[in-house]
């Protein structure tokens, strides 16, 4: 058996179909060139040593079988080694190194990236026999029974399943899925906004508890079951409820939409989806800001952007727009300069890399 393994696992950037996986509903993500590379080394007792390069600092430890969240980073670690336990697998001591290029709190799932990857790392150290749909499971279940993060299983199914070039379809409910091929005719551009967020807890926590209300006096466990037929229903509910359950469901119409957009490299209407997305996110759900709000207006009066939006959990993080195929890198050059003009914060382009002049 090896003593030393490493593995990687993307980021990933949501196209559409945004606080619908916690419903059971529909998602499109793709993954970003930036990832998480989990080093791991066999130790011969309990003890987990574990560093990161993207916080600075000493070793952090802890004994397997001793898992106690509330020690920051180190949750996602000690959740994974805690997760595979209930699962009867006994995790050995080991020194684990983190690197990684994805940015805390932009929205492009460095928690995901960083549990898959050290899960896909175990399974090669310990030749589990997890598929990538398991490895996706179980790192949601870190965030959601151990670091505490109510997250839906998205993220980790795009960094578990997620190739270059395409777009992952993914049903969260059945947790089936198609892959998507992205069009050569646009270009994906991420920047984020210089805002970082949170799941854990705060105003994403409040929105998902508005939206499972909803779903309740609807008389559904999901709002995946409420479909635009009960749209007069839903406008019954008290005003913040009613906002809340009209943009899951007509955000999972637009997933729909989009794919089928997407197949037909109909880049129109697909940018025309993001658009309305991001006007149904910033006044039905209520996550975006006014600094995200500029970002997006700028993005979405480029000449060269088809349309843009918030993406992620809100409250911050980054945007995703769709540009000209070959146009990517200047627009998100402009986009990022105006957006600095009109606000006080620094931008950071995801996508495309910049190329140093």
């Amino acid at each position: 058996m090896p003593d030393e393994v490493s593995a990687e696992a993307p980021g990933r950037v949501n196209l559409i179909g945004e606080h619908t996986d916690y419903h059971d509903g529909y998602v499109l993500p793709t993954i970003i060139p930036q990832h998480t590379c989990a080093h791991i080394t066999r130790r011969i007792d309990r003890l987990v040593r574990a560093s990161t390069t993207v916080r600075a600092g000493t070793w952090e430890e802890y004994q397997i079988g001793a898992e106690t969240a509330g020690r920051g980073w180190l949750d996602y670690i000690q959740g994974v080694t805690a997760m595979l336990a209930r699962h009867g697998i006994l995790v050995p001591g080991l020194d684990v190194r983190i690197d990684s290029s994805i940015p805390l709190g932009a929205g492009v799932s460095s928690s995901a990236a960083l549990e898959v990857s050290l899960l896909r790392a175990l399974r090669l150290l310990l030749h589990l026999e997890f598929d990538d749909v398991t490895v996706a499971r179980i790192a949601q279940s870190v965030e959601t029974d151990f670091v505490g993060a109510p997250v839906g299983i998205m993220d980790q199914m795009a960094s578990s399943l997620g190739c270059e070039g395409e777009a992952l379809f993914l049903d969260t409910r059945s947790l089936s899925y198609q892959r998507v091929p992205l069009p050569t005719s646009i270009e994906i551009v991420v920047i984020h906004s210089g805002i970082t967020h949170a799941h854990a807890g705060g105003e994403y926590v409040t929105r998902r508890r508005e939206s499972f209300e909803a779903a309740e006096r609807l008389g559904v466990a999901r709002l995946r079951d409420v479909d635009a037929a009960m749209m007069p229903r839903i406008a019954t509910l008290p005003d913040v409820l009613a906002r809340r359950a009209r943009h899951i469901v007509s955000e999972n119409a637009r997933v729909i939409a989009a794919v089928a957009a997407l197949r037909a490299s109909d880049v129109e209407r697909l940018g025309a989806l993001l658009n309305e997305s991001h006007i149904s996110m910033r006044d039905d759900y209520e996550t975006s800001t006014a600094e995200i709000d500029v970002l997006v207006g700028v993005a979405q009066g480029h000449p060269d952007v088809y349309g843009a939006r918030l993406t992620g959990g809100g409250f911050g993080g980054s945007i995703v727009a769709l540009a000209r195929g070959g146009r990517g890198q200047g627009a998100a050059a402009e986009i990022s300069a105006e957006y600095v003009r009109r606000t006080s914060r620094t931008p950071t382009i995801l996508i495309p890399p910049q190329v140093n002049t």
